[in-house]
């Protein structure tokens, strides 16, 4: 670990070694953004962590922190580990049941909410469960939020009673193998569980993947960190970036990302894949409205084979041909441009890409590496390097990290950013064999050692006739297609296959009847029931005939609601047959 005694010497040895290079792109709201150094930086964090320790806070204590992605939410994350805190991070769509529960476990003593409704839903599970002895703050500014709400300006206040004896003690209180944070899993398949994360796992990863991606994460480039930062991966990105100098800049509107993108002009995104596929589809409308579908068509062949070409060339390139040439004047010099024009890669995460997009992209020349992890792993286990991208990889093992495939098929994993264990002991009695972690996805190598994702072990389907049927290849083919956001397939103990096929909200919105939240309303428009089967068509072409779906039914479903839906935009399978079980029931009479 090169001497670092926990996470905050990733702070501390940057802001040694470039004070005043610009670390994170502020907005103002006023439409403008400044710059803030690393010094700076620096500095507000310790003059929050003296807050919390006057506060407080004591060394091994949970801190839990509750927000959309802003800066205050990385100025308050690395503060609380200068204080010797285990951060405990909520997502901000999570219902008062789901954060009573999270303070309750982690056993929170203070707690930080960005706005005065996430403060007061903190404040009100703190009342609830009896945790939170010393209060919730919120980060907003005090003449933003409703008298009786005390802000992170109180705690800064108090700063001046702890000295800095005093913090640098609290900062190096915690060893490698202290846990750092607990993150509670998004449970698409059962109930959240408490991952432990250790210092040890994130300087592993950290310090492992910034070597492997200087090419990507460097102190001449920027990004734009609009994932979460509740989630794993959008932190260690941050840290990545923190101690590689990259700029950051954070947005909370996802809705915003594109007219940012022609401000900032960031040389590297981290996306889900449904951003990609939007753009695409987006350039395609565009390409429609102008009478050029044909046309369109045509280019983003052209930029696939492209892709292909420089995926088999030794330098990373393909040869420019004179389609080529015609399309980058016409559509993939402005595709781009939409995206600020400075793009070197983009790390496309959280779920599987179509390899046919990822190939347009890298046409159009920007490269998408797809890599795959867990929370549990502390986010990247495997990923395609620059200069050596397969799609349809998720590449292979980073350094740090072993990957095996069980006798089931089932990935097994150890290394640097492997947890120890779940925060209640009794979820670990499954998730270990022979000291690999197991992952429940299924997945198998590539000739060349690269990692392809098969699907999800607990999504498996046993029919009737005792077929073992995998899901994912067929679900995957029919999410493919810009109307649909989710295809869940059905068949578990029947004599044949369904789905339950959840469609694109913009679709849903064109019907003119919006989901109610909580629940799932039946699509009969036969028109488009049309245009999706082909679709499904298409899929069962790719599936032998005991895996091809003989019904489907389209659904609309509130895709912002998150007992449905996890942070990272995959379904809750178990919810959603549980929510349509009438359904599902109906296409089996």
């Amino acid at each position: 670990m090169d001497g670092h005694r926990n996470v905050t010497d990733l702070l501390v040895r940057r802001a040694e070694k470039a004070p005043h290079h610009a670390a994170f792109d502020v907005a103002t709201g006023d439409g403008t953004w400044r710059q803030v150094s690393t010094v700076r930086f620096l500095g507000e964090v310790r003059r929050l962590a003296k807050g919390f320790i006057a506060a407080g806070v004591a060394p091994g204590d949970a801190l839990a922190i509750m927000a959309s992605t802003r800066y205050e939410w990385a100025v308050t994350d690395l503060a609380a580990w200068f204080a010797g805190a285990v951060v405990v991070p909520v997502y901000e769509t999570s219902s008062p049941v789901q954060v009573a529960g999270i303070v309750s476990d982690a056993g929170v003593v203070l707690g930080v909410g960005g706005t005065e409704t996430q403060t007061r839903r903190l404040a009100d599970a703190f009342a609830e469960t009896g945790a939170g002895r010393l209060g919730a703050y919120a980060m907003d500014r005090a003449d933003r939020v409703a008298g009786g709400i005390r802000t992170l300006d109180d705690l800064r206040s108090l700063a001046d009673d702890v000295t800095d004896a005093d913090l640098e003690r609290h900062r190096t209180a915690a060893d490698l193998d202290a846990p750092a944070t607990i993150v509670y899993t998004s449970g698409t398949t059962g109930e959240p569980k408490g991952a432990v994360l250790t210092h040890r796992n994130f300087l592993g990863q950290v310090l492992n993947i910034a070597a492997a991606y200087g090419e990507v994460v460097h102190e001449k480039g920027n990004t734009i960190i609009f994932l979460p930062l509740a989630h794993v991966l959008a932190r260690g990105l941050q840290l990545i970036c923190l101690a590689n100098g990259m700029r950051i800049a954070h947005l909370s509107e996802p809705s915003t990302v594109v007219e940012t993108l022609s401000v900032l002009r960031p040389t590297f995104l981290v996306v889900v894949p449904r951003v990609l596929e939007r753009i695409q589809a987006a350039a395609a409308q565009k390409a429609e409205a102008a009478h050029l579908t044909r046309l369109w068509r045509t280019a983003v062949a052209t930029a696939v084979s492209g892709g292909r070409a420089a995926e088999q060339s030794t330098d990373g390139r393909a040869p420019a041909s004179v389609r080529q040439r015609l399309f980058e004047a016409l559509f993939f010099r402005r595709l781009r441009a939409v995206m600020g024009g400075r793009v070197d890669y983009i790390l496309s995460g959280g779920a599987r890409l179509d390899p046919e997009v990822s190939l347009f992209f890298r046409g159009i020349g920007v490269p998408v590496i797809e890599g795959y992890g867990l929370t549990e792993t502390t986010a990247p286990l495997t990923g395609n390097l620059p200069g050596d991208i397969r799609a349809g990889t998720v590449g292979r093992p980073l350094p740090g990290s072993t990957v095996r495939i069980g006798e089931d098929g089932e990935i097994l994993a150890k290394g640097i950013g492997v947890f120890r264990g779940y925060r209640d002991p009794a979820h670990d009695a499954d998730a270990f064999v022979d000291g690999f972690f197991r992952t429940g996805d299924l997945g198998r190598f590539d000739a060349d050692g690269r990692l392809i994702i098969e699907g999800r072990s607990k999504d498996v389907i046993v029919t009737s006739t005792g077929k073992t049927v995998v899901p994912a290849p067929w679900e995957f083919a029919v999410e493919t297609d810009p109307l649909v956001s989710h295809a869940v397939m059905v068949g578990e103990g029947r004599s044949y296959l369904s789905a339950l096929i959840v469609l694109d909200p913009e679709e849903v919105a064109r019907q003119g009847d919006a989901p109610v939240a909580g629940q799932l309303r039946e699509i009969a428009d036969e028109g488009l029931r049309a245009r999706i089967q082909r679709s499904v068509d298409a899929a069962n072409a790719l599936v032998s005939r005991s895996e091809q779906v003989r019904r489907f039914t389209l659904i609309a479903a509130d895709l912002a609601d998150t007992t449905i839906v996890t942070p990272t935009l995959k379904i809750k399978r178990r919810v959603l047959l549980e929510r349509g079980s009438d359904v599902v029931a109906a296409l089996y009479r």
